[in-house]
């Protein structure tokens, strides 16, 4: 008798007739997101400055990520007992009622408000859609499917700067947030199979009675750790923005240090801040990619737009240098070759190297040592390496923690990611509030070397991926 290998049939590939109805619809709901959050971050500025609150530029951008925290271990447990559809909808549900906000927004306040809103839809979806791709999907497929995330944000990083810019000349920043609820309209339809079919399985495949000690991991850490990134957010520019409430910003942020200090232990898996092996690295490294990688790009736009005198559409380039070259990293990523020949650390390795260098362009760009085209083609590097870095975390999560637990593991991995990015956006804030008056490139090469620095700390934990 004899025997062959198994080799994946046509059922088993990603755009299969098996699967294309999952593929497709969280195909469309990663589109949506990248528009939206292309646009956005090429608008903010222009909506700060008419807003008359661009020293709450930083509160502004980390309103999302603060409720974002909050909203993924809500996610987490709701998936685990509910399944990912109800999830879902939900999530969209208040996407559209927060594109609304934040679009009439009368003073910088509301508008704060509305992003919070913004922060809570995407905790929603962003935790249903990974666990109702990753349940739906065999796991030789979760690397391909990543890849194909990261290529859905090619379309919107190239036009969504320029779409933003466009409207905002044509008819004025508020239609920029209005859009994407007008997009939520085909994102839907091209959903709805993938979700008459989850819909149509037992309940016994789409929830799951959830014990053990993630099921338990407690909501008011998570709730503790947003109040203190809140806190710290606001206390920088109260505290340094030059007005008349120094001392309450000042008491802020010693309230908000001594918060973050008492609730980021409970709020992280055991052993996250010690980089232990196993889910506690990941998380880790999550976080440390975070802070390498969004501390530089998160603040791209801005630097062009203050230092380089360019309008939001031109400033939105680095966004499009951004998408296309990720989705070019996790596609080499995702490529039979390389998942073979190289095991996740020494992918994230790979990247994290890659970002190290290549951030050193947006750098000297910022110091106006070299031109737009090196500084930018530095950043294309260093977005190649988070292409390859952010998919092979993420699909670590998945390998490491059971499925039961699924929703639980990736929501703890996205608060150490928006962690890091909210204490980025918190420390970047205080300081542009202190400079908002005398902005200029050092201020940027100073946060942006400092995102350098966490890329390298990173690099020396990757070996404790694997318990």
């Amino acid at each position: 008798m004899t025997t062959t290998a198994a080799v994946p049939t046509d059922t088993e590939r990603l755009f299969s007739t098996k699967h294309l109805p999952v593929a497709i619809g969280v195909i469309a709901l990663v589109t949506l997101g990248a528009f939206e959050n292309r646009a956005t971050i090429s608008i903010m500025p222009t909506a700060a400055r008419a807003l008359d609150g661009l020293a709450w530029f930083g509160p502004a951008n980390a309103a999302s990520m603060v409720t974002f925290m909050v909203a993924v271990v809500v996610a987490g447990r709701w998936v685990d007992r509910a399944g990912a559809r109800a999830v879902l909808l939900a999530g969209l549900a208040t996407f559209a009622v927060a594109q609304v906000v934040t679009a009439i927004a009368p003073s910088m306040a509301i508008f704060i408000a509305g992003r919070g809103l913004s922060g809570i839809a995407e905790g929603l979806i962003d935790v249903s859609t990974l666990v109702f791709a990753a349940r739906a999907l065999p796991e030789h497929l979760r690397a391909k499917v990543f890849a194909t995330f990261a290529a859905a944000w090619i379309l919107p990083s190239l036009l969504g700067p320029g779409a933003a810019g466009a409207a905002e000349a044509l008819v004025g920043w508020r239609l920029v947030f209005l859009l994407p609820v007008l997009l939520l309209i085909p994102a839907l339809l091209l959903l709805l199979p993938a979700l008459r079919r989850a819909s149509a399985q037992p309940d016994d495949d789409e929830a799951t009675i959830v014990t053990g000690s993630a099921a338990e991991k407690p909501l008011l850490p998570a709730l503790g750790l947003a109040a203190a990134v809140a806190l710290l957010s606001v206390g920088g520019p109260l505290a340094f923005d030059g007005g008349q409430h120094r001392f309450a910003g000042l008491a802020s942020l010693v309230i908000g240090g001594a918060a973050l200090v008492a609730t980021i232990r409970a709020a992280l898996p055991a052993g996250t801040l010690t980089a232990a092996p196993g889910i506690p690295a990941v998380v880790a490294l999550r976080t440390l990619l975070v802070i390498a990688f969004g501390g530089i790009g998160g603040y791209l736009p801005l630097m062009l737009d203050v230092t380089h005198d360019v309008g939001p559409a031109l400033a939105g380039i680095s966004l499009s240098v951004t998408g296309v070259f990720w989705a070019a990293g996790s596609a080499i990523h995702s490529l039979d070759a390389v998942q073979r020949r190289l095991d996740a650390a020494a992918r994230v390795r790979l990247g994290l190297a890659l970002i190290a260098v290549g951030g050193i362009g947006p750098v000297l760009l910022a110091l106006e040592v070299v031109d737009l085209v090196p500084g930018l083609a530095g950043w294309a590097l260093a977005a190649t390496g988070m292409g390859l870095s952010s998919p092979s975390l993420a699909t670590e999560i998945f390998t490491l923690a059971p499925e039961r637990e699924h929703g639980q593991a990736t929501a703890t991995s996205q608060i150490g990611a928006s962690l890091g990015a909210a204490l980025t956006t918190a420390g970047g804030g205080a300081l542009i509030a202190a400079r908002h008056d005398t902005l200029d490139g050092g201020v940027f090469a100073v946060l942006m070397g400092i995102s350098l620095g966490a890329a390298v700390i990173a690099l020396m934990l990757t070996h404790r991926m694997r318990p």
